[in-house]
């Protein structure tokens, strides 16, 4: 705990069996409640790392999206009974060890949402960042910008802290299940509210760290100028997107399950990971 508040730590994973480890062994367990893994149907030995380092996992019973592993990471959070939730990509492209200061953020009541960013400071393409995604980060984040009246340096990172009162506010569900998950939430917090601080995070950019191909970065990017509209017309009271509606969780249909630690047949070559072979 820090502050008195419960932290969990949510992992959205796929395929990160070569670096869940390095990435888990950073994480500062001294303030760190609880570690949440959700596999999305890997077809490397991740689960099989996750088991061994403790960690609870769940598990999707196909691939469904980066997005979708999101909103399965924050509710199992939430019924943990978590005060503050921080999201770290087990691929070690960020520093775990930030989480101190971006949960203190929250904990001590200064932000609602902290975000680290790759792009304060200089360190973004000294850390592997390619070009032509540093030059779509902002670009893209000086429309949002605009559009929304913010003074963000970049919406697009993967390393995000949330205080559990936004996560339940937000209209999560009606978010994608892709990529682009990540920067309708942040839209969907600036639209109720709530107060994003920033902090600096070096980039590590290398052949294990997962990154989206041109054809996705692409649309990602056109996902980004959508819902900077969308966001923009709401304002506007011309159209209100269902991204912008003020409603919560719902109940869904069963599409993930708790790994039983105490069954050691179960392993990545289950029936959950041949869905997507």
């Amino acid at each position: 705990m820090l502050s008195g508040k419960k932290i969990v730590v949510v992992m959205p994973s796929f395929n990160a069996a070569a670096t869940l480890e390095r990435t888990v062994v950073e994480i500062p367990r001294d303030i760190v409640d609880e570690i949440i893994l959700v596999d999305d149907a890997s077809s490397d030995a991740t689960v099989d790392v996750a088991r061994r380092l403790g960690l609870k996992v769940f598990l999707h019973d196909g691939n469904f999206g980066y997005g979708r592993n999101q909103k399965t990471c924050y509710r199992e959070a939430l019924r943990l009974g978590a005060d503050i939730v921080v999201m770290v990509h087990p691929d070690y492209q960020y520093s775990p060890k930030l989480i101190v200061p971006m949960a203190g953020m929250i904990a001590y009541g200064e932000y609602d949402v902290v975000i680290g960013s790759r792009i304060l400071g200089n360190g973004a393409l000294k850390g592997g960042m390619p070009l032509y995604k540093y030059v779509a980060n902002r670009c893209l984040t000086l429309f949002q910008n605009i559009l929304m009246g913010q003074k963000l340096s970049e919406y697009h990172t993967g390393f995000r802290a949330f205080a559990s009162d936004v996560l339940r506010a937000l209209p999560i569900d009606s978010n994608s299940d892709d990529f682009v998950f990540d920067n309708q939430i942040l839209a969907q917090t600036v639209y109720f509210g709530f107060r994003i601080g920033e902090i600096s995070t070096p980039t590590r950019y290398f052949e294990e760290a997962s990154s989206i191909n041109f054809p996705r970065s692409i649309q990602y990017g056109l996902g980004v100028l959508a819902t900077s509209l969308s966001y923009r017309l709401g304002r506007m009271r011309i159209k209100r997107s269902k991204l912008f509606q003020n409603v919560t969780f719902s109940e869904l249909p069963p599409y993930y399950h708790p790994l039983d630690m105490s069954d050691k047949s179960q392993n990545t070559r289950s029936k959950y990971a041949e869905t997507v072979e």
